[in-house]
């Protein structure tokens, strides 16, 4: 049996918490769970979740650099988020004002997808499921 049963959660740190929390919960749509301000590190911790019930945490510190992701950089490459519609995603999105790359067709699977940025620039994926994996 393994240790690992799933991913409960996905921590981000973000340049600007209200900027953060509009773009994860009016653009993405997902629902804010909780938030706490942590006066002892200058920082918020803000919860928001996902349709299936996982978690992004989302983590203010004052002065965090910039991550590196051109030329990629080790560490997270991307969080991918999946859809049953990418092309329906990319539509919702741009409404928005987000930029979204081309979408492609991942050469192993054959699902489409696509490539989009936060508000800091962090890469986020939509990804295109069956309805019967959501």
């Amino acid at each position: 049996m393994s240790l690992i049963s799933g991913v409960h959660h996905v921590a981000l740190i973000v340049s600007d918490i209200e900027r953060a929390k509009g773009f994860y919960i009016n653009v993405l749509g997902l629902s804010l769970l909780d938030e706490h301000y942590r006066a002892e590190r200058d920082s918020w911790k803000v919860d928001v979740a996902l349709p299936d019930g996982r978690q992004l945490e989302l983590f203010s510190f004052p002065g965090s650099p910039k991550r590196p992701s051109y030329p990629e950089a080790q560490g997270l490459r991307h969080l991918a988020f999946q859809c049953v519609d990418v092309e329906q995603g990319v539509k919702q999105l741009e409404q928005q004002g987000v930029a979204c790359e081309p979408i492609r067709i991942d050469p192993y699977t054959s699902r489409r997808f696509t490539f989009f940025n936060d508000p800091d620039g962090l890469p986020l994926e939509l990804y295109e499921v069956t309805v019967d994996e959501v």
